[in-house]
C-alpha cells in the first residue's frame, strides 16, 4: 500500500447496469456530479463482454486462466463505454496515471487488464469478479474508501472472494444505482468524518 490515495474514493460500476435502461447514463451523470468534490478512480465491471466470456465458455473449453483473463479484458471494454458517457472521463491503464489524471480536473476510469496482469495476485476462478478487483485496486493505492454500484443490493451482493480482497478497515459501500443520493451523502460523511455508512437502501461490504 502506498499513501498517494489517501483522499481517493474507488467507485466499482456493475456491468449489470447496462442491462438496465438508462442506468449507466444516470449513474456516469451522477459521478461527473460528485467528482468536483470527491476525487475518485472509477472501476468498471464486465456486464455483457463478461457474459460473453461465460456463454463462450459454456460452449467449449477454457482453462481457467483463460477464463480468467478474458474476462478482465472485458473490463477493459466497459471501462471505454463509460469512459464515453462521462463528461472528462479519461482511460487510464496504470496506477502511475492516474494522480496526473486528477491533477487536470478528469475523471480517470481504468482497464485493469495490463495491470492484473502484471500484478497477477488474484485466483484465476470466476469467485473472482470485478468485485473482488476493485477490493485489490483500493488497497494497493492506499485509497481511501470503495463504494459498489450496483442494479440492486441482495443479501450476498459481491464475489466470494471479495471480502479476502478488500483491505481490513476500508469503508465499503454497497450501494443501488436508483439510491445514487446515499452515495453521494455516504461521501460526504467519509470525507467529513470517516464515519461508518448507515443509510437505507445501502449496504456495508462487509
Amino acid at each position: 500500500m502506498n499513501n498517494s490515495g489517501a483522499d481517493l474514493s474507488v467507485i466499482k460500476v456493475g456491468g449489470g447496469l447496462s442491462r438496465l435502461p438508462g442506468a449507466v447514463e444516470r449513474v456516469c451523470s451522477a459521478l461527473q456530479e460528485l467528482s468536483p468534490r470527491h476525487p475518485m478512480l472509477v472501476v468498471p465491471g464486465g456486464g455483457p463482454f463478461a457474459d460473453a466470456v461465460r456463454t463462450f465458455e459454456r460452449r467449449t473449453t477454457l482453462s481457467p486462466a483463460a477464463s480468467h483473463w478474458m474476462a478482465i479484458l472485458a473490463m477493459d471494454q466497459y471501462a471505454y463505454v463509460l469512459a464515453d458517457r462521462i463528461a472528462g472521463g479519461v482511460i487510464v491503464a496504470e496506477p502511475g496515471e492516474i494522480r496526473e489524471v486528477l491533477s487536470a480536473g478528469q475523471i480517470p476510469i481504468l482497464t485493469p487488464a495490463r495491470w492484473m496482469r502484471s500484478a497477477d495476485v488474484l485466483p484465476h476462478s470466476w469467485e473472482v469478479t470485478s468485485d473482488s478487483i476493485a477490493a485489490f485496486v483500493a488497497g494497493a493505492l492506499g485509497a481511501a474508501r470503495l463504494a459498489l454500484i450496483k442494479p440492486a443490493v441482495s443479501d450476498d451482493p459481491v464475489d466470494r472472494y471479495f471480502r479476502t480482497a478488500l483491505p481490513a478497515g476500508m469503508p465499503c459501500l454497497i450501494v443501488s444505482w436508483e439510491h445514487l443520493e446515499e452515495l453521494s451523502d455516504w461521501l460526504s460523511v467519509q470525507t467529513a468524518a470517516a464515519a461508518p455508512p448507515e443509510l437505507l437502501g445501502s449496504s456495508a461490504c462487509a
